[in-house]
């Protein structure tokens, strides 16, 4: 097989669905109170299964955290991973608050979500921004191949601006193939 480039390797959509209950979001929002109260951002992984041929997100586990107004970075996360293959659940996103900001995905966050999407093409990155009186939250993923090229030969680390893929399109953009659903039962796993 001759590849020409790494983005031959990235594939250019998601293929499979994405499953997430209607509740998941409400229930990380209460966990995330008391964070969100002091102005801190608070953040979690989402994992699950995959069942013909769909993936279902089935755990919502917070790992133990250092926040600030405008990130969240997660310690000790053999935990995340001890979890997970405990319960043999796929790494299929993760969700996080903006308690002061607007609902985007900011420079950091695209860095950090680039490695979801990496292993994963489905694997999605939920905004909670309850003080956004446009959009309370908003799921979210890369462009293929664009923002994911663009990220993938980012090397600058801490808030900074990105160029536009070279096809013009956005770095990042809205999830329309998530399947929000009421019958979905997940388990929440709080490590903090």
């Amino acid at each position: 097989m001759d590849i020409s480039s790494p983005d031959d390797l990235i594939r250019s959509e998601a293929s499979l669905q994405l499953h997430i209950s209607t509740a998941l979001m409400e229930n990380f929002m209460k966990m995330a109170k008391s964070n969100t109260d002091k102005n801190l951002e608070t953040c979690g992984v989402l994992a699950g299964s995959l069942k013909n041929r769909k993936f279902y997100v089935t755990a919502l586990i917070i790992p133990k955290q250092e926040s600030t107004s405008d990130s969240c970075q997660t310690t000790n996360e053999e935990e995340i991973f001890e979890v997970q293959d405990k319960r043999s659940l796929f790494p299929l996103g993760w969700i996080h608050t903006h308690p002061t900001q607007s609902c985007f995905m900011s420079s950091i966050d695209v860095h950090t979500h680039y490695s979801y999407q990496i292993m994963l093409p489905e694997a999605v990155a939920i905004v909670m921004a309850p003080r956004d009186s446009s959009r309370t939250h908003g799921i979210f993923r890369l462009t293929t191949p664009g923002g994911m090229s663009v990220i993938r030969q980012c090397q600058h680390r801490g808030f900074h601006p990105h160029d536009p893929p070279p096809d013009g399109g956005p770095i990042y953009k809205t999830c329309t193939d998530v399947y929000m659903n009421p019958e979905l039962k997940f388990d929440v796993i709080d490590l903090r």
